[in-house]
């Protein structure tokens, strides 16, 4: 008897074809079965990181009532690249006085305070306290890696707007 008939069938009774078929099926779930967990890396150094983040021309009615909010709340939902976070605590909150480069007769420039009445704008620096997992790259807030330049958009029941990481320390 041969090994391989005329119709392609081994030993006259099983195809090649569905033998192959099956042999991939079983490899599949042995794979799936005994392979790995399905991530990528396990992070278990878990630490107190801070997000420094700057807010500049915040188009705002009322800044002294966001500071008040900002202090009151003491949390704001955070999105770091278009991926929720989740609540962060809310640190500190400082107003930034707005100033204007003024060039001077000598040829330099001096930073002196904005004479324009334009009171519905603010420049904020907020400092943002939550725990990260850190990894050979950094910091990482909810599998996110946070560094200096990231976007990060903050949320509360009467805000919504972008800021900009300047600052990221590990405690």
């Amino acid at each position: 008897m041969a090994i391989l008939d005329s119709k392609g069938r081994l030993f006259g009774k099983v195809s090649i074809l569905d033998l192959g078929a099956a042999l991939v099926i079983l490899a599949v779930f042995v794979g799936i079965t005994f392979g790995t967990t399905g991530t990528v890396a396990q992070l278990n150094d878990t630490r107190p990181v801070e997000v420094e983040v700057l807010v500049r021309g915040l188009s705002v009615r009322d800044p002294k009532a966001l500071m008040a909010e900002f202090n009151e709340q003491k949390k704001t939902n955070i999105v770091i690249r278009n991926q929720p976070y989740g609540q962060i605590e809310i640190k500190s909150v400082k107003q930034l006085p707005r100033t204007l480069a003024v060039p001077q007769p000598d040829g330099s420039v001096k930073e002196l305070d904005d004479p324009r009445g334009n009171s519905f704008s603010a420049n904020l620096l907020i400092v943002l306290a939550g725990q990260g997992q850190i990894t050979e790259n950094g910091p990482v807030l909810g599998n996110i890696p946070v560094k200096i330049g990231t976007p990060v958009e903050l949320e509360g029941p009467d805000y919504n707007f972008n800021a900009s990481t300047i600052a990221v320390k590990v405690n």
